[in-house]
């Protein structure tokens, strides 16, 4: 094993509620749905309509300002609804499955002379090219761009994440394909961000650079090894790809067929039996957990992890990056007295609670905020939880007051709202700190155009 880099600053949160590992079929989808909002740096116009027909590939939508980016259906079947918000923003394409699973038809090619241009071409006309995500700013690659490198993060630290080594164990073949398919999008390396603490099951992954990493959340995100290996200078385009879906790329091209399998750890309190379900992207919640949920409580549904995954009813979809579907307690329970209890039962990040008494336990943890919005103030509190060389309160205030030079100098081309989202679980101001770095980072798009 060649050098480990420990990381030091960051905070394992004690949430009970982790899958068993243990893979079940899960029920194949009624419904399945594409969100275009999860799509960020894509303006999407929609290309179907209510009752219309889909197969696998067909496109949904395309960018407005790059029309060979779309996206393509999960699955075959018809267009069941395409729902709206404000100003007609599309938030929703609910596609009705038929079972079939039929494919579009796709052009032929030989696996010997792939070419980076034919590999782009089949990546965006299949619809696999929006899982390449692009550092800074993580908004969906530009295929007119060349990356310094790509980077996939083999491990994931998050709150209740799927285990990424027993995922990929699943159809490690797929996962080496994909992975010298990315060798051919860039002249740089590929860059493999490996687990220090765990087995090591990369080991027959050949032509990349493997770097081992130990030490609490955030040590598994992307932007943190980028960080530690080759730090994103202004100028720099770097792509990330999620494992599950180096496995799809790979599967494509190592088979033809186009499959848009998601592997997901069905986690959280609340879930009465907690497992790994085999499905496809964009999958209805409803399947999976009805008769699979706590009974007589008011429960929170979370597409992701409990830190960064998005709200959702219980006829919620799985977003498209997520591989993990969280079910926690609402916590807006009435609280007798509230914070002047000893709250022996309760975790903190600070030494408020006694829970640091206990390091060892783990902690049933709803989505009570504990407190209103107060004074944005700098207390020291947010750096022990980016090991990153940046001010984080800096940069937000920064980012409040829209000061472009500023924003560059304090790193906002080094994060997204993943690597600062423990800030704003620790935080005593209870500020939006994603939501505030994510306005800040499409002020920067607006600026760079």
């Amino acid at each position: 094993m060649s050098k480990v880099i420990k990381i030091r600053k960051g905070l394992n949160i004690p949430i009970m509620g982790e899958a068993e590992r243990r893979i079940a079929n899960a029920p194949h989808p009624e419904t399945v749905a594409i969100k275009p909002p999860e799509f960020k740096g894509l303006n999407l116009k929609l290309d179907v309509k209510p009752d219309d027909l889909v197969k696998i590939g067909t496109p949904l939508m395309h960018d407005k300002s790059n029309p060979d980016v779309v996206l393509t259906s999960p699955v075959s079947g018809k267009v069941l609804v395409v729902n709206r918000g404000e100003r007609r923003a599309v938030l929703e394409v609910v596609i009705e499955s038929d079972g079939k699973n039929t494919s579009r038809d796709m052009d032929g090619f030989s696996r010997s002379s792939l070419t980076k241009e034919l590999i782009v071409e089949h990546l965006l006309k299949t619809g696999l090219w929006p899982f390449i995500t692009q550092r800074p700013f993580g908004i969906v690659a530009d295929p007119k761009t060349s990356p310094r490198d790509i980077f996939v993060s083999c491990f994931d630290t998050s709150p209740l994440a799927p285990d990424i080594n027993f995922i990929i164990g699943q159809d490690k073949k797929s996962f080496i394909a994909g992975v010298e398919i990315l060798r051919q999008l860039t002249k740089g390396k590929v860059h493999l961000g490996i687990n220090a603490d765990a087995e090591n099951i990369f080991e027959d992954v050949v032509g990349v650079k493997k770097h081992f990493f130990s030490g609490p959340h955030p040590a598994g995100n992307v932007g943190v090894q980028i960080h530690n290996v080759a730090p994103i200078a202004k100028g720099d385009i770097v792509w990330t790809v999620r494992p599950q879906d180096v496995q799809n790329i790979g599967r494509y091209f190592l088979t033809g067929k186009l499959d848009f399998q998601r592997i997901v750890a069905i986690t959280g309190s609340e879930a009465v039996d907690r497992f790994y379900a085999k499905t496809v992207i964009g999958t209805a919640f409803h399947p999976m957990l009805k008769g699979n949920v706590t009974e007589c409580k008011k429960l929170r549904y979370i597409s992701g992890n409990p830190l960064t995954g998005s709200h959702e009813m219980t006829s919620g979809f799985l977003g498209f990056y997520h591989d993990q579907i969280t079910v926690i307690p609402e916590g807006d329970e009435y609280e007798f007295l509230g914070w002047a209890m000893p709250r022996f039962g309760k975790f903190s990040a600070s030494k408020a609670y006694f829970s640091w008494l206990f390091p060892k336990r783990k902690y049933i943890l709803d989505a009570n905020l504990h407190g209103d919005e107060r004074a944005f103030v700098v207390t020291g509190e947010y750096e022990k939880y980016v090991p990153m060389d940046i001010l984080p309160v800096f940069l937000l205030k920064a980012i409040l007051v829209k000061d472009i030079d500023q924003m560059e100098q304090l790193g906002i081309y080094e994060v997204i709202e993943e690597d600062l989202a423990l800030c704003e679980f620790a935080c005593t101001s209870k500020t939006e700190v994603q939501k505030i770095l994510r306005e800040g980072i499409d002020l920067m798009i607006t600026e760079l155009k």
